[in-house]
């Protein structure tokens, strides 16, 4: 049983590493709108009640200098937030967490931390 557990645990971290599509897009979106210095984009999908190779749940790291100006942390999501909109129009992700900093304000030693286990869903 262990072996078995063992095995799935590690093809979903697997799958965890493998870019799809949703994520490309956001990445290239993210990229051609912020120039940013650093992005990291995490799909967390695999962690939650939805098919195999979903892509609904991601977390994204970006420092850009666009953010400079920007008085508050909810400018720069909503910035975010609607460069990922427009790209992806209806298939927007179900779940977006957003961390958006310039490079004044990043500390290179964060990482972003994994979201809790999934407590609920339609498997429930």
């Amino acid at each position: 049983m262990n072996l078995i557990r063992k095995t799935t645990v590690q093809s979903l971290r697997k799958m965890s590493t493998q870019i799809g599509a949703k994520e490309l897009r956001i990445k290239e979106c993210l990229e051609r709108e912020l120039s940013p210095s650093h992005l990291q984009i995490v799909n967390e999908s695999y962690m939650h009640n939805v098919p195999k190779g979903s892509e609904t749940h991601f977390k994204v790291l970006v420092v850009s200098e666009k953010f400079e100006l920007m008085k508050t942390l909810v400018q720069k999501h909503r910035l975010v937030n609607k460069i990922i909109k427009d790209e992806l129009k209806e298939d927007f992700p179900h779940a977006l967490s957003i961390v958006a900093k310039n490079p004044k304000e990043y500390d290179s030693e964060y990482k972003i931390e994994p979201s809790p286990n999934c407590r609920g869903g339609f498997g429930k």
